[in-house]
């Protein structure tokens, strides 16, 4: 004869197995069962922007006790993505956590094959070094319209590129030192 197992017995089974599972075996066995199931992590959130295409996505990040990424989550208050991510948006784990990530940097001399790695003050004092000759070589006061000279302080060497992983500050700092240094020839990835 078959016994006929409804879905509200199969339910009272599986919570009450599952209960006497967490239950400690004897007297001083609950720190035992607490340390073999961790319940709770130390895990930090914070809310982020996708790094990759210019769309604007808000990512939720959790990080571990060690500040890796462990979980990628839409934002559910992005009002662009509204917690919804695509295949790109979720890989940002592999992104941040990949072992082929350079964490230095690589520095290659002009007509060299080989690379060299580099103090992070080199590199930023090379970059400064490398920014002020140019505009200096390309610095333009004045330009001739008709017979009067004007005044433009702007430097024709230098441009600047936005990304899709800069939000509004970064945005907004980057185009104050760019017009700074007299740089007029400012574009968004989002732009083009």
């Amino acid at each position: 004869m078959r016994s006929h197992l409804t879905r509200r017995q199969f339910l009272r089974v599986s919570a009450a197995t599952t209960g006497s599972l967490l239950l400690p075996v004897e007297a001083g066995a609950s720190s035992q069962v607490a340390s073999a199931f961790p319940l709770h992590k130390s895990v930090g959130e914070a809310a982020t922007i996708c790094p990759y295409c210019s769309c604007g996505c808000g990512l939720v990040i959790a990080l571990d006790e060690y500040g890796h990424i462990s979980n990628v989550e839409g934002d559910p208050e992005n009002p662009i993505n509204r917690g919804v991510l695509d295949p790109k948006s979720i890989s940002v784990r592999q992104l941040a956590n990949s072992p082929r990530r350079l964490k230095t940097v690589w520095y290659r001399a002009p007509g060299a094959t080989d690379w060299q790695e580099k103090p992070w003050d080199w590199a930023m004092g090379e970059i400064a070094k490398r920014v002020q000759t140019t505009r200096d070589a390309t610095f333009v006061r004045t330009v001739k319209t008709g017979d009067k000279d004007v005044t433009v302080n702007r430097t024709e060497g230098i441009a600047w590129l936005g990304g899709a992983a800069n939000n509004n500050e970064d945005c907004y700092l980057a185009t104050k030192l760019m017009r700074s240094l007299g740089v007029v020839y400012l574009e968004h990835q989002a732009r083009i």
